[in-house]
């Protein structure tokens, strides 16, 4: 991106709430079933069907609003009015000018507070299939609509235009998923539909105001959330480069070509004509409920992150740390190190050598024996990531693992007589790694542990081989 422009942009995020049954209705809230068979005069839109709250996703609206430093208000739901196949009513009812979760905010790792305008309940529309013409309605030869997803609880969660680059929205949509699934109030499944991005971009040069935004709808990966946002600042540039206004407008991602396209002129709020839902009342969550869901919030990632980087010694609260609470393994990690085991190694352990299923049900004492053997010389790290794999499968003592495999570290001595066997056959490429640069020795430095590992069963230490090999260089 060119760099006197800056890129602003601000999400729309759906999420479908873990609720059994849709908003209004005791239709079931399943994805995947048979298309229209969990539907009902309710949410089919029938006349003289009338809608009735779940409490539970009340509930989970304000579990969502509150771990997102949210103020809980009194909310009223609102007509929004539009015509197209999948409102079967020619209305959804949503929150509009009183939502429900209003002011809040979210820090992503990095250290980037995103403020959350508002966070409203609103029920999810049908799906529509179009057949034919790469899946366009304006192409399709005819299109199917499924009315299962009809009327299922969302929340919409409205960012500020407080992100800056691709990297932030993914960060954001990332951190926002974790907050949504470690609350339990929703699966935010993006492959499933359950939790949908909408982006919002525009261009400006920095300390200038904000420029005209186009709307992305529907991106369904953090992938395609990234390519799509790239794509449309330089789309956007181009056109102000060139003298040329950007149209206020919503685009289509085109994931195959890489490119936005013009979906429809970009909507106003009058051109919904919100009005008040005659059919509920106003909802107004009293003190003892909002407080009853603050005390039984459970910690969060950004919690987590610290807690694990405060007990491995303050390492930063990115990478290693941030896989593990994404893994659900920070709780292992924790426990291990307050166990004796290396602060580093357990992470690294965390980070590339547990990502096998149930790596969570681990014994951290365990691990901790483990780690200390590793620590220790009694093990290398390539035996420790065996050992490891099969600890994780049996549960058994990494002792008893590592007799019965044969593993025992190598004396000083063994080790030194195998790295000099490994040199004196290959003359060639020593001699290239004692007269070579330090990207020469780099390329070469993992032939030559790669020959001692073979030569020794994988007995060998890989660090004390490369010490060993700058040794006899004289590097």
């Amino acid at each position: 991106m060119a760099s006197e422009w800056e890129i602003v942009v601000g999400l729309e995020v759906h999420a479908e709430l873990a609720t059994a049954t849709k908003l209004f209705c005791g239709c079931p809230n399943r994805f995947g079933d048979e298309p229209n068979t969990n539907v009902c005069p309710v949410c089919l839109g029938l006349p003289g069907s009338l809608p009735v709250l779940n409490e539970h996703a009340v509930e989970l609206a304000i579990r969502l609003g509150r771990a997102l430093h949210c103020d809980v208000r009194p909310s009223v739901f609102s007509r929004k009015n539009y015509f197209y196949p999948d409102v079967p009513k020619d209305y959804q009812i949503s929150q509009y000018d009183l939502p429900i979760n209003v002011d809040g905010w979210l820090e992503l790792p990095s250290g980037l507070r995103v403020g959350i305008e508002r966070a409203h309940l609103e029920e999810d529309t049908g799906k529509s299939i179009h057949v034919g013409g790469g899946g366009r309605i304006t192409e399709a030869g005819h299109s199917l609509v499924d009315y299962n997803r009809s009327g299922v609880p969302l929340l919409e969660i409205v960012s500020r235009p407080d992100m800056r680059s691709a990297e932030d929205a993914r960060a954001y949509v990332s951190e926002l998923r974790a907050v949504l699934v470690a609350t339990g109030v929703s699966d935010a499944r993006m492959e499933e539909g359950s939790l949908r991005v909408d982006a919002n971009v525009s261009v400006r040069r920095p300390g200038e105001p904000f420029g005209t935004r186009c709307e992305i709808k529907n991106l369904n990966s953090l992938r395609s959330l990234g390519r799509a946002i790239d794509h449309e600042a330089r789309r956007q540039i181009a056109l102000l480069e060139a003298g040329e206004p950007v149209v206020q407008e919503t685009r289509h991602w085109d994931e195959d070509d890489g490119r936005t396209h013009t979906l429809r002129s970009k909507e106003e709020a009058e051109d919904y004509r919100y009005f008040p839902e005659p059919d509920l009342v106003p909802l107004a969550p009293d003190a003892d409920w909002i407080a009853r869901v603050d005390a039984e919030l459970p910690p969060l990632p950004a919690e987590r992150r610290a807690r694990l980087a405060e007990a491995a010694g303050g390492v930063p609260t990115t990478g290693a740390v941030a896989i593990a609470v994404d893994r659900g393994l920070d709780d292992l990690a924790v426990a291990a190190i307050e166990a004796g085991a290396d602060p580093g190694r357990v992470l690294t352990h965390v980070e590339h050598n547990l990502t096998m299923e149930g790596a969570a049900s681990l014994d951290p004492v365990k691990l901790a024996a483990l780690v200390k053997m590793e620590v220790g010389g009694e093990l290398t790290a390539t035996q420790a990531k065996t050992v490891l794999a099969e600890m994780v499968e049996t549960g058994d003592d990494p002792a008893a693992i590592a007799k019965a495999k044969g593993f025992e570290a190598m004396s000083p001595e063994a080790l030194a007589a195998a790295v000099d066997e490994v040199i004196a056959a290959n003359p060639a490429e020593w001699e290239r790694f004692v007269g070579g640069d330090d990207k020469t020795r780099g390329k070469l430095t993992g032939f030559f542990v790669g020959q001692v590992m073979k030569a020794t069963r994988g007995k060998a230490d890989g660090k004390a081989v490369t010490a060993l090999l700058r040794e006899r260089a004289g590097a």
